[in-house]
């Protein structure tokens, strides 16, 4: 469907998001968006070297998996919260949750006491941004959104080049658990910086009545997390017992998910549906692969965690290219023609990856397929986000891109979990491991192709700006 789309704000050339009236709440909301950036990345890079310094293969996929579906719970709940009384008091707690995790992580001496900060972080970040985009909303005119949703785009792009080898080096130098705990200082300096408009929002507080559907919503994202969760935890099972319960909960999971996205997305109905359930998709593919390519690499080729993360750093860049190619074409490419040559590069980096650790390639060859992969989602997620606002009204603005973002959320942990099956099942931490892991992570991006050609931009939706 298409729905008459409000006209965007003319921006005040003279409007700056840095002068003396908004300076510190951006300069703090920046901070916070790349340290939860900064953390992803570091995370994925170091994982290899926690995982063995805490025996912890076995629930090396939990990291990741749990941690995105509690950022689900963080998601539902901060938006219902800031609904109804404001951004400042959820997002203090979300930052408090978030700095508990990092703390708990960072002084592990298991590897259980490392998931349960994990799961924390998930539930602090995913709060930490719904706010955000609330306070944005409340104290910039419309007419800056731009300029600082561009700074937004920044604060991630600048993680993912500096991230993984900063990372690599502190664990291998001084210490993994200063990962954590570095960020976690640098958390207590932002937040200070975003005070003054904390104060300045916590005093102007609305008090709206509860939506009747918020406790369903927050019922139904936790289901989702214990779901994805009881996905991670099934390899503690033996024999068919794993795979039963692994399909259990992923049912409870599409069940639970069901309500929180437009309907027909499960479906894969023209439109709408089949564009937010393709941000599902495509994060399903390269997240649960960008997981294991770290660990892939030092593991079957020694190579150190710096080295080793650097190939995130490949994909970043190639993410911020095809990102700027898709936005100086403008109206040239189509949405339809983004989105489709997106998710076949994606399947072209995919199936390298695969290829790689079947044929024990070159590092090389990773590499250059990654840089494949990162292309095809710069050219997807710039489109996606435009068109589920250009299908939104006033009134489903926020469900749809809350939508957007827990299909997301939901198909990485969930694809995450089951790589982590199968990376058990065929021999963790062996090359039989990682080719089944990555066998499944390019089937994904194969399923994907056919759901970017469901995704129909007609019409006046095909002319609109793309975001970059």
């Amino acid at each position: 469907m298409t729905t008459e789309v409000p006209p965007a704000a003319t921006v005040n050339a003279s409007s700056d998001i840095l002068s003396r009236d908004y300076r510190w709440t951006t300069i703090g909301a920046f901070a916070l968006v790349f340290l939860g950036a900064f953390e992803a990345l570091a995370v994925t890079t170091i994982m290899p070297t926690v995982s063995r310094a805490l025996d912890g293969e076995a629930l090396y996929s939990l990291a990741f998996s749990g941690t995105l579906a509690t950022s689900v719970v963080g998601m539902v709940v901060a938006g219902g919260w800031a609904d109804r009384r404001g951004p400042a008091r959820p997002l203090v707690t979300a930052i408090l949750v978030f700095l508990l995790g990092l703390i708990l992580s960072g002084a592990a001496l298991n590897m259980e006491m490392f998931i349960a900060g994990r799961l924390l972080q998930g539930l602090g970040s995913g709060a930490i941004n719904v706010c955000l985009y609330v306070v944005v909303a409340r104290i910039y005119p419309p007419a800056m959104h731009p300029k600082i949703f561009g700074a937004f785009a920044a604060a991630w792009v600048l993680p993912s080049l500096i991230g993984p080898p900063v990372a690599g080096v502190v664990a291998d130098t001084i210490s993994w658990h200063w990962v954590f705990l570095g960020v976690g200082v640098l958390v207590i300096a932002a937040s200070g910086t975003i005070l003054p408009a904390v104060k300045q929002l916590w005093t102007s507080d609305v008090h709206e009545p509860e939506s009747p559907r918020l406790g369903l919503n927050i019922l139904l994202s936790v289901v989702v997390a214990v779901g994805v969760i009881g996905v991670s935890f099934a390899a503690e099972a033996d024999g068919a017992i794993t795979w039963i319960i692994a399909a259990v909960a992923f049912a409870v999971v599409i069940v639970a998910l069901r309500p929180l996205v437009p309907k027909g997305t499960l479906l894969v109905r023209r439109g709408l549906p089949a564009t937010v359930l393709l941000r599902g998709a495509v994060a399903a593919a390269f997240f649960a692969t960008e997981v294991y390519l770290p660990y892939f690499l030092s593991s079957q080729y020694g190579l150190a965690t710096w080295a080793s993360g650097l190939i995130l750093t490949v994909g970043a860049v190639s993410w911020a290219i095809g990102s700027a190619v898709q936005g100086r074409l403008g109206e040239r490419m189509s949405h339809d023609a983004a989105v489709r040559t997106g998710a076949i590069l994606l399947v072209v980096g995919l199936a390298t990856q695969f290829l790689t650790a079947f044929f024990v390639l070159s590092p090389i060859v990773a590499a250059a397929g990654w840089l494949f992969a990162g292309g095809g989602m710069g050219l997807i997620f710039p489109r996606i986000g435009t068109l589920v606002l250009a299908y939104s009204t006033k009134r489903d603005q926020g469900f749809n891109s809350a939508a957007m973002s827990i299909t997301d959320a939901a198909g990485g942990a969930t694809s995450i979990a089951f790589a982590g099956l199968l990376f058990a099942a065929a021999g963790a931490a062996t090359g039989g491991g990682f080719v089944a892991a990555l066998a499944l992570t390019a089937v994904l991006a194969v399923a994907a192709v056919p759901v970017a050609f469901r995704v129909r931009a007609s019409g006046r939706l095909l002319a609109l700006p793309p975001a970059t």
